[in-house]
């Protein structure tokens, strides 16, 4: 009887990113490296729509635009069980006592076609002048640019307004990342939250 050797490849999962944006893609790539259970895992971004304004200006808008950008990569990435769809979103939220009552924060959703896992990065003041041109209906890239704290109209998509305000000691890889680091605590720690 002749043996017969069947080669039997294993899939790689897929994390898609519900982005576009190249400084987001990466640190979910530098992010993933960490984590031995994401390691080896193929990230592809998918330019979806986040579903709320490109300047969200509560909490639940900007988490409800992360989770919208989750699925819709998810989806639109055909992905299997095991791969991940993962959103990311910036936007304000209310903070008493603050300057101006609001701070832009990071969220980030981590999908993995039934359940969520939301993570926060650690959040911050926009100058008083920006805040107003927003609520005038403008987003912190145009804001930002219209009071020449830039050359670059996209900011968001480099150093981020954050990479600006901060002198490059903070930038907006580093919001995704802390955001995603929290995110996967609870994929990281399944058995300590009931999943």
């Amino acid at each position: 009887m002749k043996a017969v050797f069947v080669e039997i490849k294993t899939r790689v999962m897929k994390i898609f990113a519900g982005t576009a944006n190249k400084i987001k893609i990466d640190a979910i790539i530098e992010v993933a490296a960490d984590y031995e259970f994401l390691s080896g895992a193929e990230v592809k971004g998918i330019d979806v729509s986040s579903g709320v304004a490109n300047q969200p200006k509560n909490l639940a808008e900007t988490v409800g635009g992360a989770k919208n950008r989750a699925r819709a990569a998810f989806l639109a990435g055909e992905a299997h069980p095991g791969d991940l769809g993962i959103g990311l979103e910036d936007g304000l939220m209310a903070v008493p006592e603050s300057r101006t009552g609001l701070m832009n924060i990071g969220i980030c959703a981590v999908y993995d076609g039934k359940d969520f896992c939301l993570g926060a990065s650690a959040a911050f003041e926009y100058p008083p002048a920006a805040i107003e041109l927003v609520k005038k209906g403008m987003d912190i890239n145009q804001a930002f640019h219209s009071l020449g704290l830039t050359d670059n109209p996209a900011v968001g998509s480099a150093q981020g307004a954050i990479g600006i305000l901060t002198r490059c000691r903070w930038d907006r890889r580093e919001t995704a990342k802390q955001a995603l680091t929290a995110a996967l605590i609870q994929m990281e720690n399944k058995n300590l939250y009931g999943r």
